[in-house]
């Protein structure tokens, strides 16, 4: 079986599922990447750093949780539809930036690159970890490699200080 818009009702696989955003047929990682982007952009991006990283790990507790019984209740391992792993890593990438569009967007394409490239450790993460640990792990890990860089590139290219 395969996650869709069949199981809007199941709240459980609407949060997995990014408020809906990984129901969408191309994609659905990007997606749900541009829903947590915009998400950040309305209600985190206020907020203290601490705020931030505590809601992002609430989000990573939940999302482990959740996807456990979703992916059982559903007989899927990691369905393309479960994005909330793209919400963790989405907003580890912006944890503290400033809510300018050109970081928004170069946090937007690094984190999509390295999570759609996968390189080590990556790939390793999403491979090796059983179940709920690998759909999350991968984006984590690909959200602080995505962070390492844009920090990086606003340090040396625009002369920014990192937060």
């Amino acid at each position: 079986m395969k996650l869709s818009w069949r199981q809007w009702r199941d709240p459980e696989a609407l949060i997995v599922c990014g408020l809906g955003s990984g129901f969408v047929p191309r994609a659905p990682g990007t997606c749900g990447s541009f829903a947590a982007l915009l998400l950040w952009w309305w209600l985190l991006a206020p907020l203290s750093i601490w705020w931030q990283l505590a809601a992002i790990v609430a989000i990573f507790g939940l999302g482990i949780w959740l996807c456990d019984r979703v992916q059982k209740r559903y007989g899927v391992v990691d369905d393309g539809a479960i994005v909330i792993d793209e919400f963790v890593g989405q907003w580890i990438v912006l944890l503290g930036a400033a809510a300018h569009p050109t970081t928004m967007i170069g946090a937007f394409v690094l984190f999509r690159l390295f999570d759609i490239l996968k390189p080590y450790p990556v790939k390793k993460l999403e491979r090796s970890l059983p179940g709920p640990w690998g759909v999350m792990m991968d984006d984590v890990a690909a959200g602080v490699l995505a962070l390492g860089v844009l920090e990086f590139a606003l340090w040396v290219l625009a002369g920014v200080d990192p937060p």
